[in-house]
């Protein structure tokens, strides 16, 4: 699948409605429990059409929940001007309070310590973005935070989904903002 490029809209409108099968399943009981005949079914297609979008149900799973790598990049962006050491910006506790409905699903796909399929994607989004903003910057540690900077939020973004860190949406992103601040300015 190209995200980039142009794309034939029956397709794109084929896989929007397996995403939204999936979380229409999804909402009704765990991943684990869902099966492609009833999902396809759902989205009112065929098994075989299933299989020409998607390898198997996780990888249908990651690229529904892709979405929440977005909003977590654009909600870490999301200030202007000289970032407040303290106070995350308002779309970064938004972000992770918008994680409640579908908090089951992210659990499966990203897993503590912020591995996992949707971890994998998280990072790597994360690590390119801040990449390119410290090389615009011109900060010769470019590489070094923007991979600090992906692996303290994926992990923490994961263990807070996990329950191992007890914070309420506003908290948490209060706490992990303040780390990440903290990278950018240890250089």
């Amino acid at each position: 699948m190209n995200r980039g490029g142009p794309e034939d809209p029956r397709a794109a409108r084929t896989r929007a409605r397996l995403r939204r099968a999936l979380f229409d399943e999804c909402a009704e009981r765990p991943l684990s429990e869902v099966g492609v005949a009833a999902l396809a079914r759902r989205a009112g297609v065929g098994r075989a059409t299933f299989y020409v979008h998607y390898a198997d149900l996780e990888a249908l799973a990651v690229d529904a929940c892709a979405d929440v790598v977005r909003e977590a990049v654009e909600a870490l962006h999301a200030w202007r001007g000289r970032p407040d050491p303290v106070h995350a910006p308002p779309a970064l506790a938004e972000f992770f309070a918008s994680l409640a409905p579908r908090a089951a699903l992210y659990r499966v796909l990203l897993s503590p310590g912020g591995g996992g399929p949707l971890g994998r994607v998280l990072h790597r989004d994360l690590r390119a973005y801040s990449l390119r903003e410290r090389q615009l910057a011109g900060a010769a540690d470019a590489p070094l935070v923007a991979s600090a900077v992906a692996a303290t939020f994926a992990g923490v973004l994961a263990d807070w989904l996990h329950g191992l860190l007890e914070a309420d949406a506003g908290d948490i992103a209060d706490q992990v903002w303040q780390l990440l601040v903290a990278l950018h300015a240890s250089r």
